[in-house]
């Protein structure tokens, strides 16, 4: 399969710090990869360094073909990489329609007339149709996720970057929001997907990838990597 997104020795450091250290790694088109990793393993920096919210300082990062290494976030963002970031934060003001409009409009560059049926599609899709005209602050957590999701595929992205979206849900939530990820894979749509609640996880990914203090500690189908007595080890707390 081709590479959609392709990270080659990708370091960044904080001070004495590091935190990716040589990283390389390659997602082909249509894949869902999921990452796992301990608190501090770097996943929120791999996310950051891919969308462009910090810059690495060393390393390549080519997506779709295009260097992106010093492109910036919106840059980005119209090239096919969007993003869900763990705790939701939507215009509380706006309402959810009105939160689909804008990343429509600002992130793939859509006039609203030509963006306002494809986010009904959208709304349709994330089971929030009937709640377009509430206020996205009056939202409950899940439908907050939900328009979180919504409004990153409003941005038209090839890649989409999701981080830890089951959190904070009940077991029969995460469900919902599993099938959700579901329907987005079926769409084409590549996926990275950090997750702690591994049975989310495990239901959608095609392969998973352990990091671990800024490096690949393993990688490869779920059950293999599930098995793995060091992942065992270092992810679960378990012994060999």
């Amino acid at each position: 399969m081709e590479a959609l997104l392709t990270l080659h020795n990708v370091t960044k450091r904080y001070g004495a710090l590091t935190v990716t250290d040589a990283f390389s790694l390659e997602v082909e088109r249509g894949v869902t990869l999921g990452i796992l990793g301990p608190n501090g393993a770097g996943k929120t920096t791999l996310f950051n360094l891919i969308s462009g919210d910090v810059r690495p300082d060393a390393g390549t990062i080519r997506f779709a073909g295009s260097d992106i290494t010093r492109a910036a976030p919106h840059r980005r963002c119209r090239l096919g990489i969007g993003r869900s970031y763990q705790v939701p934060h939507p215009f509380a003001g706006m309402s959810v329609f009105e939160n689909l409009l804008v990343a429509a409009t600002f992130g793939a560059g859509r006039s609203e007339a030509e963006a306002s049926e494809p986010c009904l599609e959208l709304l349709r899709l994330a089971g929030l149709l009937h709640r377009a005209n509430v206020r996205s602050g009056a939202l409950t957590l899940l439908d907050r996720k939900r328009l979180e999701l919504a409004r990153a595929l409003a941005t038209e992205p090839k890649l989409l970057l999701l981080d830890e979206v089951a959190g904070g849900l009940t077991q029969h939530e995460a469900g919902q929001l599993v099938e959700l990820v579901q329907a987005i894979r079926a769409r084409g749509i590549t996926i990275i997907w950090i997750e702690h609640v591994v049975h989310a996880l495990l239901a959608v990914a095609d392969r998973l990838m352990v990091l671990n203090f800024g490096a690949r500690l393993a990688e490869g189908a779920p059950d293999e990597i599930m098995a793995d007595p060091e992942v065992r080890r270092v992810y679960m707390g378990l012994g060999a």
